[in-house]
């Protein structure tokens, strides 16, 4: 994941240009192989087990590898050599642009100093991103003074990164939200959360995301923001909630869902600019909007049908 937040700040001071980062970004998939294809491969694990793995990350917020060893497909010793095999990613972007000869090493190496003192990270902070820490990526994007509720917005949002690796596009990049953006809310799928931190959450996106989105989750080609569309989508963002919801309880906090709601052309009230942060994906970018206030969130739509689990 690293490899998407450094290739944009490359992007943004200029060292690079867009073309050439989604070049990288493609080069480094064919040499970035995913563990559930390694372990089949090394005769750890049959393809059967990679899908009970896999289907067991829908129902918790933990890693292939883990899951795997409780499973007892895995060993520690196997899991670990496959990590090793892996590479770091920082070291996978470095080698494709310089493969490319968009960057020296040289040149790639004080980008990263730069990096590391324009966002002042520690040693051990720099080399946990750098290993593809997301708790801790997150963190640096979240503009809120409460300790308590940047807590929650950072375990909301690094889980909402988590799910979109495992069940939607492995290129996924986050940012906080700015004036020049555009919220657009020609799709919008939203459920509130209850309970002693009360959520408001939302995903906001032109259609063509929208379309692309409910694609992959529902595994086959939507053309069309249809009833299936909509609650492919929707089940997408109850999914991810009731694994946030897990993870709070895990810490004594219990929390509970309403139905998810789809609406189009979409009138939002009540939002302010810290409670949005776009999402870019190799297929685009959408919106997530987040607001600890549910109760002053007013919502008007030409088109609203409820989407029900």
């Amino acid at each position: 994941m690293f490899s998407q937040y450094f290739g944009h700040y490359l992007l943004n001071r200029g060292y690079i240009t867009s073309e050439q980062l989604k070049d990288a970004l493609e080069l480094q998939k064919s040499v970035h192989v995913k563990l559930g294809v390694l372990a089949v491969d090394e005769g750890y694990m049959t393809p059967l087990q990679v899908e009970e793995t896999h289907l067991k990350q829908t129902q918790m917020d933990k890693r292939f590898g883990e899951i795997a060893i409780e499973l007892g497909f895995l060993t520690n010793d196997q899991l670990e050599g496959m990590l090793t095999a892996q590479k770091q990613n920082h070291l996978l972007l470095a080698q494709a642009l310089v493969d490319r000869e968009y960057m020296t090493i040289e040149q790639f190496s004080l980008a990263l100093n730069e990096y590391k003192n324009e966002n002042s990270l520690s040693d051990d902070k720099f080399e946990a991103i750098k290993n593809g820490d997301i708790e801790v990526l997150v963190e640096n994007l979240v503009h809120i003074e409460t300790t308590s509720l940047k807590e929650l917005y950072r375990d909301y949002l690094s889980l909402f990164m988590k799910n979109l690796i495992r069940f939607i596009d492995d290129q996924v990049y986050l940012e906080a939200y700015n004036s020049e953006q555009e919220v657009n809310k020609e799709c919008f799928v939203h459920q509130e959360i209850t309970g002693q931190t009360p959520l408001f959450t939302a995903i906001s996106s032109n259609t063509e995301i929208f379309l692309k989105i409910a694609s992959i989750y529902a595994e086959e080609e939507l053309t069309e923001v249809n009833e299936l569309a909509a609650a492919s989508v929707s089940e997408f963002l109850n999914l991810h909630n009731g694994i946030f919801l897990v993870n709070m309880s895990n810490k004594d906090i219990e929390l509970n869902m309403k139905p998810q709601n789809f609406s189009q052309n979409t009138f939002v009230d009540g939002i302010q600019q810290g409670n949005i942060f776009t999402v870019h994906l190799s297929k685009g970018s959408f919106n997530i909007i987040l607001s600890e206030n549910p109760e002053l969130i007013q919502i008007s739509s030409t088109e609203e049908a409820e989407v029900v689990k």
